[in-house]
């Protein structure tokens, strides 16, 4: 019975592959998470889409993940970016504004070696997909907060650090926050996390809007590029009701 039961077992792998064909980092979870995350859309994976992260994450609380889709033509409506074996996958939806280039950096959690996937939807309605292998020792969505650990964080909360930087005609803005981006996956700890953000010219004009999730690393870090706007305001929102802003 014991071989039977592995030989049906063999038999079903060419299946669940097929879930996945022409996956560049073939995943078991593809499939649902197209479903869940891209509204089961139509896809293609294009590596103009570039996905950057190590191949081992040394600190899976803190990894950074690089997207740059400038090679891509024409604009994109959405971008989402997600971490297929997390226990809270999905990292963040960014909404560009008409100056925003294609090119994002953010710190995320893992909590085991994982495909991270971002895709990018353009005006035509087709998702494009990039894709990178990260491996980890693991335990990054379940251990214990350091912000917690340090005294005064609460005094801290908020605080925004960073600036813009001139990049020939463009800007590049980078910025770290002040926040413990609890999860709820630490006992006795419940979620508190950046929820919203929104980056705004000066004069209100919306450069970017992001739902954030609490996949995205403690004390949040993420760069951005915009094309001009060498001035931007930066608008938080919290799920327990804070709202920060920062001239940046």
């Amino acid at each position: 019975m014991r071989r039977r039961s592995l030989l049906l077992g063999l038999c079903g792998l060419p299946l669940l592959a097929a879930a996945v064909e022409g996956d560049p980092v073939p995943s078991v979870m593809w499939d649902y998470h197209h479903k869940r995350l891209l509204g089961g859309g139509p896809f293609v994976f294009d590596e103009r889409v570039k996905l950057s992260v190590p191949p081992f994450a040394e600190d899976s609380r803190q990894v950074p993940v690089e997207v740059d889709a400038r090679q891509l033509p024409g604009r994109y409506e959405r971008l989402v970016l997600w971490a297929e074996l997390n226990p809270i996958p999905h990292v963040l939806t960014l909404y560009p504004g008409k100056d925003l280039e294609a090119l994002l950096a953010v710190r995320i959690r893992i909590e085991q070696a994982t495909a991270i996937r971002a895709a990018l939807r353009g005006e035509d309605g087709v998702w494009r997909v990039g894709s990178a292998w990260v491996d980890a020792a693991g335990g990054g969505c379940t251990a214990p907060s350091v912000v917690r650990a340090q005294a005064g964080w609460e005094q801290r909360l908020g605080q925004v650090h960073g600036g813009a930087f001139s990049r020939g005609p463009n800007t590049r803005l980078r910025l770290k926050v002040d926040h413990p981006m609890d999860n709820g996956l630490v006992g006795g700890i419940p979620e508190f996390y950046l929820d919203h953000a929104e980056l705004r010219t000066p004069e209100g004009e919306v450069l970017a809007r992001l739902d954030l999730f609490p996949a995205v690393s403690e004390n949040p870090s993420f760069s951005f590029e915009l094309r001009g706007h060498p001035h931007a305001k930066l608008f938080l929102h919290d799920n327990n009701g804070n709202e920060f802003e920062a001239a940046l």
